[in-house]
């Protein structure tokens, strides 16, 4: 039989699976990276403990040099050993953020305290308190920040259209096209979608959203062999339950990872789980969207980027409260009541950029209502003072926000926040929106803010909670700062 020609031949001609190469390629470099960066941190705690004039705890009397060496060539394995046991070879928990982080940590400590436990067993085995101590806290950031390099350097790769996964869908219905939506948008994940599987189609549907339609659910087994597809994903809504079992048991022959959609596409955007409850396995739906280190994370951003720019533009703000209150009467502040996590109402303040009855005024005015219902927002509003459109066009009349994010109440960086009405334009994506904080600044806010239709904002919203890390955040205050410069709709 002929291999195929997208497959690696061995020397006697027969296929090696691309998937496994893939995978081969890709342990084989992260199983060196692991061990470099393990070497690397015991060399650093070596140098700092011995060579940089350091004597804690105790010192050897000999030359701790080749004792050092010969421990650490046998420690660096084993770390390994304990890396695999801790399921950092799986290829499930790569790419996992901070949840592969706190894997790497807690590898480590265990590590750290077999060599203890160790030292309690073999008397004569004396070691230096605070090389081990050193070891501990550096092999565990030297891993994390290789981890993070390599994680870097494959989403290059992907991006450049190498180590993608050929994936067939099953069910080109709503859901199945949002899957292909979200995996499109995302090369980072290594996928490369290669058509549908849908029996529900006509014969005039050759495509849907530009992507081919392969066959019928019936053919699957036929695609697989004829597109060297490596992974199934079945839209659940797409067939009935008794062929999706008939589906499972025929493509269980094939040794392909089959993936199951949830059913809910609308909440795509949270995260789910499976719980098991009497031996009955069900799926659990997060309330938020961020959780553990990334929260933690998040918050501490939050914080120590509200307090500095509140610290700092004190001065600017005591001058802009001034002179909005000669502008014209009415309070210097305005409340606007939005929406938070969970769908709790909290009052997000703005310096005041309007008139007193700006919505009095609103709607009196029938013309004005509609253009303001369309976009909820009005690219020449009357309603604005002289200094409110100076401080929109600045983007000051935001600044005090940041006390709406020192009370956790918002974030730096999140969706636009929005009022219980504009809920309603969200539609079935609207439930993502409590479970995440509303940012002062976001998407929405670097690709032009008020220039952006409405319904791109909530493509926008939707792909930030989706691909939420906390180095996106860091990345979008970045931009931010031309953006505010540049006013590019800022109205």
């Amino acid at each position: 039989m002929q291999a195929r020609t997208d497959q690696l031949v061995r020397p006697f001609g027969t296929a090696i699976n691309p998937r496994w190469a893939r995978r081969f390629s890709l342990m084989t470099t992260l199983v060196t990276v692991d061990l470099a960066m393990v070497l690397l941190g015991f060399w650093l705690a070596y140098t700092i403990r011995f060579e940089a004039g350091l004597s804690w705890f105790y010192q050897h009397e000999t030359s701790p040099l080749d004792f050092y060496q010969h421990l650490v060539f046998l420690l660096a394995p084993l770390w390994v050993v304990i890396f695999w046991l801790f399921g950092l070879y799986d290829f499930k928990n790569l790419f996992a953020g901070m949840h592969e982080y706190a894997r790497i940590f807690n590898a480590c400590t265990l590590g750290v305290v077999m060599i203890i436990l160790f030292t309690f067993f073999e008397p004569n085995f004396i070691i230096a308190r605070a090389w081990l101590i050193l070891s501990w806290v550096l092999v565990s950031s030297g891993v994390i920040a290789g981890r993070f390099g390599f994680r870097r350097g494959v989403h290059y790769v992907r991006g450049k259209g190498r180590f993608m996964t050929p994936v067939l869908i099953v069910g080109a219905n709503e859901e199945g096209q949002a899957i292909a939506h979200q995996l499109q948008g995302n090369p980072k994940a290594g996928i490369r979608i290669v058509g549908f599987a849908d029996s529900n189609l006509g014969p005039n549907h050759n495509s849907v959203m530009g992507l081919p339609v392969l066959g019928t659910v019936d053919s699957v087994t036929a695609l697989i062999n004829q597109h060297d597809i490596q992974e199934v994903i079945i839209a659940a809504t797409a067939i009935s339950r008794k062929n999706l079992l008939g589906l499972f048991q025929t493509l269980d022959t094939t040794n392909i990872p089959i993936r199951l959609s949830s059913g809910l596409y609308e909440l795509i955007t949270t995260g789910l789980e499976v719980q098991e409850f009497g031996n009955v396995p069900l799926l659990s739906v997060n309330k938020v969207r961020l959780t553990g280190g990334d929260m933690v994370f998040k918050r501490i951003l939050d914080i120590c980027g509200a307090l500095a720019g509140l610290l700092m533009s004190l001065p600017v703000m005591a001058i802009i409260a001034l002179a909005v209150k000669v502008d014209s009467s009415g309070p210097i502040f305005y409340r606007r009541r939005v929406i938070g996590v969970g769908g709790k109402p909290f009052d997000a303040f703005k310096f005041r950029s309007m008139i007193a009855d700006a919505d009095d005024m609103l709607a009196r005015d029938a013309k004005l209502h509609h253009q303001f219902q369309a976009n909820y927002k009005l690219k020449d509003d009357p309603r604005i003072t002289r200094v409110g459109q100076f401080l929109r066009d600045k983007s000051l009349d935001e600044l005090p926000q940041l006390i709406n994010v020192l009370l956790g109440q918002m974030s730096l960086v999140g969706p636009r926040m929005i009022t219980e009405p504009e809920r309603e334009r969200y539609g079935k994506w609207g439930m993502n929106l409590g479970t995440v904080k509303p940012g002062i600044t976001g998407l929405w806010q670097v690709s032009g803010r008020s220039d952006v239709s409405y319904d791109e904002r909530v493509k926008l919203d939707m792909h930030y909670i989706r691909n939420y890390s906390i180095w996106l955040d860091m990345y979008l205050l970045w931009l931010t700062i031309p953006a505010v410069l540049k006013k590019r709709g800022a109205y």
